[in-house]
């Protein structure tokens, strides 16, 4: 995915603020809780695993690089789907063959899971599930061609959606939410921003239903390393302030405001952007460091299950379940 350390020049961020605002995206922002406290019985009542969590990651690895076309992509989106099906979700899948900047023709699959669907406020969560075909950043020239694990930047969101679809809670009164899990995200270029998010788009293009607008969106991306570092994005922050807000607060005082800091960012060129495109005003948690940018794996042959932190895992899964219960 393009990770833009910097806006790259004040008439592309101009061009992202009109699209904002002409989809109403700066306008709809999420319910404000005037109490930031969170009652001791959310907390007790808080069912997310690590080691759970920390175990879809793993599987996913096991399968391989999850590149569209492959073997292991396949067997994969096979595995997830049965996954959520087996928690009770009602899950569905986008289906279509996609062209990449390059000409190559992909299959994809975004994978649609509802939870508690006949609740009429839902949330949705997402993540992309599959993982980049080269590891161009790599150090080693020698491994450029070869694909990426991608264990952080894919699997790790995953994960942690996974184990929120096993923990959060069923019935009919229980909040409604949706996990999209979007494929062909990390099929692109540097300086090509329409190469990326191509799963994410065609998901906005195609929603489930007309008129479809969770009350909050959230994305995650690259949610697992050790020394992560989730400050406010700067797209995310133009389309749902108060989604920002509610985040953030929880994320204090539940004890991770080292992790989760609370200022703004860069802005990222990922799945939100297309979300809010379509007038779905989407947030981005993700890793990014002030000054070394994405975490040391990124985009290398080393995005592995050395990059997975179960302490960043449950900080995020605990602060997601917190705000879904809240």
């Amino acid at each position: 995915m393009s990770r833009q350390r910097i806006i790259r020049t004040i008439a592309s961020a101009a061009i992202i603020i009109t699209l904002l605002l002409s989809c109403g995206a700066g306008k709809r922002t999420a319910d404000n809780d005037e109490n930031d406290s969170i009652s001791t019985d959310i907390t007790a009542s808080i069912s997310f695993s690590a080691d759970s969590a920390y175990s879809y990651v793993a599987r996913q690895v096991e399968f391989g690089p999850r590149v569209p076309g492959s073997e292991a992509h396949k067997k994969c989106g096979d595995w997830l789907t049965e996954k959520l099906k087996s928690y009770g979700a009602e899950v569905t899948e986008q289906t279509a063959t996609l062209t990449t900047f390059d000409g190559t023709k992909i299959p994809m699959r975004n994978i649609f899971a509802r939870i508690n669907p006949n609740a009429e406020k839902r949330i949705l969560l997402l993540a992309h599930w599959d993982s980049r075909p080269w590891a161009d950043n790599d150090p080693d020239p020698d491994k450029h061609s070869t694909p990426v694990d991608g264990a952080n930047d894919g699997a790790s969101g995953t994960g942690v959606l996974l184990e929120l679809a096993r923990s959060i809670e069923k019935g009919d009164t229980a909040p409604g939410v949706d996990i999209l899990l979007c494929d062909a995200e990390d099929w692109g270029e540097e300086q090509n921003d329409e190469s990326w998010a191509m799963g994410a788009r065609y998901f906005a293009n195609n929603l489930p239903q007309n008129g479809y607008m969770p009350s909050a969106a959230l994305l995650l991306d690259m949610v697992g390393a050790p020394d992560a570092t989730f400050m406010r994005e700067y797209f995310s922050q133009l389309a749902n302030p108060a989604l920002a807000d509610q985040i953030w607060s929880i994320a204090k005082n539940l004890g991770h405001e080292q992790m989760f800091v609370n200022r703004m960012g860069s802005a990222v060129n990922d799945d939100h952007v297309e979300l809010i495109k379509a007038g779905i005003p989407t947030i981005d948690i993700i890793d990014y460091r002030e000054g070394s940018g994405f975490f040391s794996g990124w985009h290398t042959a080393s995005d592995n299950m050395d990059c997975i932190s179960k302490e960043t895992l449950k900080a995020v899964g605990e602060i997601l379940e917190t705000y879904i219960k809240q």
